[in-house]
């Protein structure tokens, strides 16, 4: 029996731990970009522990790239969590859903900056738009879409 508690008590350890891992998210962005901070509150209020790192403009595009964004979904903050690179307004459930499903991917993207996603929301209006899955070779397909007003 305390065997059996023990090795339940260990599992349960590496789990919390594996959730704790999959909710820190390092977001790289431009200095004094305000919809970059307002994603990173978005990703708090959904459970995730955003921390930001200014990066100069030259430098990021080159680490966009460089991390397998392709230049078509290049947005304006990039997120790392688990292995993976979150481009843009990606909303936290599409982030908790690519965590779940761990696909081979480079990551999830949201090209431009709609209004009405996460950290763009506020305005009324609201675009449609697209989630991408960044495949390894760069290919993308739709993740997930979201309609406008």
């Amino acid at each position: 029996m305390k065997l059996f508690t023990l090795a339940t008590l260990f599992s349960m350890s590496f789990a919390a731990q594996a959730i704790a891992q999959a909710t820190q998210i390092e977001v790289i962005k431009t200095n004094g970009c305000g919809c970059c901070l307002a994603w990173m509150k978005h990703l708090e209020e959904n459970g995730f522990e955003p921390t930001g790192e200014d990066m100069f403009a030259g430098l990021f595009v080159r680490f966009k790239l460089d991390n397998g964004v392709p230049q078509r979904m290049v947005s304006c903050h990039t997120g790392l969590i688990d292995g993976y690179v979150i481009e843009g307004h990606v909303p936290a459930g599409d982030i908790r859903r690519l965590l779940s499903e761990r696909p081979d991917a480079v990551g999830l993207a949201v090209p431009d900056m709609p209004l009405g996603s996460p950290g763009m929301d506020q305005s009324r209006w609201r675009e449609a738009y697209d989630v991408f899955l960044i495949n390894n070779d760069g290919s993308t397909e739709v993740f997930s879409s979201y309609s406008g007003d």
